[in-house]
């Protein structure tokens, strides 16, 4: 919260911007009535404390002067004079409380909060965004009964982003409310807190799009899925086996074990878990029919491994054990798999109807599991790595796009800074290039046209990935060169096979 103190007093201005920054709260000081009223109609203020005694233009007036401008940030007046005229004057002036000096630091700290919670349309100190908890009489922060340690910045970016939970904010909106009017902080720096405020909130269970991205706009706090929220946070072993839609099948010992198993899977991983399966799903049928490839064996290998190491990680010993047993069987020789297909039978079952049940399909495009048929097949053909060198500024979306693509077999490269493609691309030799539309200085449609003017880079596969989803920029992109134009937020399952179908195309094309 971002406040104008007006007080021509040096003493009291120290006692009350040292107060109020240690109640995390943004202080820009002015010793004058016209200098409040300058900063006043220039920037953006959640409240301001104004003395009435004031050089130049009292109190009083310049309360009367903001409120005959329709200026309804909310005004607490400061007056030694404790007569009731002197309180009705200011009251009648628009003001919306007073304190009397001398006063006492806890009542006027509790009578800022009450004004603010009031502007804000709170009525309670403590705010609640699915399992995230924040209470600003305290300035705790929990998520799923965890305490967070936050920074004083980071604290008052969620505290913001929870009160504007319904409006994009942008990187410009941060810097004016966060930072007072005499630091010069860049937009680097609000970044940087984003990202420290991200991991907190991922260590203590949050997901990672907790704070979602509009890249080139700002960010916002994605809208909690409470039904997930509520699962996530009771005990995974009281989660009955019926909450995947699963068709009814002859319950055995071994069937419910597996059933528990894929349940647990879930509710702690979803939708990361619904790719998972789709791979390990495609190994096991192709190990059933005796066409598994090398390749795709790997990958499947590689998945059943770090899907143990996810529930291991989360604590689900008897998941974890299962998900080691299929680890096995995708690196064990051909003579053992037969033995241990048998004994996973039950297994292949629950996993095809967990696949095919509402709340995995509902997951995915319409057409992703067809498409991830296709690219495992298309997968199988490739013999080495296919490299993919992706252009974003946004750090956090180039680490994200690298998780979601590691696992279909890509050798991914990023880079944040568009000023250097040229010497990273020379240097990768990708296969195939992926771009974001915004990114200064030099912007992905910039890019494209570059490599389509160049001899040596005319034919390299551009597909472009952008939150801008408006007609124009699409046919603007594909009228610079690009071959595949995608909206952010992406399924990993999608971009891969997007990915793979454009380098599929390029091949055929090379063959002949």
């Amino acid at each position: 919260m971002k406040l104008l103190l007006v007080e021509d007093d040096e003493v009291l201005i120290a006692v009350l911007t040292k107060i109020l920054a240690e109640n995390r709260y943004i202080v820009d000081v002015v010793k004058d009535g016209e200098m409040a009223w300058s900063y006043g109609s220039t920037f953006d203020y959640d409240l301001i404390i104004l003395d009435i005694g004031l050089p130049k233009l009292d109190g009083i007036s310049l309360c009367q002067r903001f409120r005959a401008e329709d200026y309804s940030t909310p005004i607490l007046l400061l007056t030694v004079q404790n007569s009731s005229t002197t309180k009705v004057r200011g009251l009648d002036a628009g003001a919306d409380d007073y304190v009397v000096k001398p006063f006492d630091i806890p009542e006027l700290i509790a009578r800022i909060r009450a004004l603010l919670r009031r502007s804000n349309a709170v009525s309670s100190p403590i705010i609640v965004w699915g399992n995230l908890h924040l209470n600003s009489s305290t300035s705790e922060v929990s998520y799923n009964n965890l305490p967070l340690t936050l920074t004083n910045k980071e604290y008052e970016l969620l505290e913001i982003l929870l009160r504007d939970s319904q409006h994009l904010l942008s990187v410009e909106e941060i810097l004016d409310r966060l930072w007072s009017s005499d630091e010069f902080p860049s937009e680097a720096t609000v970044r940087s807190h984003i990202r420290g405020l991200r991991r907190k909130l991922v260590a203590a269970g949050a997901p990672s799009d907790f704070i979602a991205t509009v890249h080139g706009r700002g960010y916002y706090l994605k809208v909690p899925d409470k039904s997930t929220d509520a699962e996530i946070s009771k005990p995974v072993a009281t989660v009955p086996a019926t909450s995947l839609n699963l068709k009814s099948i002859t319950p055995n010992t071994q069937q419910e074990k597996y059933l528990e198993f894929l349940n647990q899977l879930w509710v702690t991983t979803k939708p990361k878990s619904l790719e998972q399966l789709m791979v390990l799903f495609q190994a096991i049928k192709k190990l059933e029919s005796g066409f598994l490839s090398p390749h795709f064996q790997e990958l499947a290998h590689q998945t059943a491994h770090k899907l143990a190491g996810t529930l291991g990680t989360l604590g689900l010993t008897s998941a974890m054990q299962l998900a080691i047993q299929l680890e096995n069987l995708l690196n064990s020789q051909a003579s053992d798999q037969k033995v241990q297909l048998e004994t996973l039978k039950p297994l292949v079952i629950a996993l095809e109807q967990a696949i095919q049940s509402t709340n995995f399909i509902q997951s995915l495009p319409t057409n992703s599991i067809a498409d991830t048929s296709t690219f495992s097949l298309k997968q199988s053909r490739t013999a080495i790595e296919p490299k993919v060198m992706i252009v974003d500024d946004d750090v956090d979306c180039l680490r994200s796009l690298t998780e979601l693509l590691n696992p279909w077999g890509f050798k991914v490269t990023t880079l944040a800074d568009s000023q250097e493609f040229w010497t990273v691309l020379q240097s990768v030799l990708p296969d195939i290039l992926v771009l974001d539309v915004n990114m200064p200085p030099i912007n992905g449609l910039e890019i494209c046209q570059s490599l389509r003017n160049d001899l040596n880079w005319k034919r390299l596969p551009v597909l472009f990935l952008s939150v801008m989803t408006d007609a124009n920029t699409q046919n603007l992109a594909f009228g610079v060169g690009a071959d595949d134009y995608l909206c952010k937020p992406i399924v990993g399952i999608e971009l891969a096979n997007r990915i793979h179908n454009r380098l599929q195309r390029v091949r055929d094309y090379q063959l002949g």
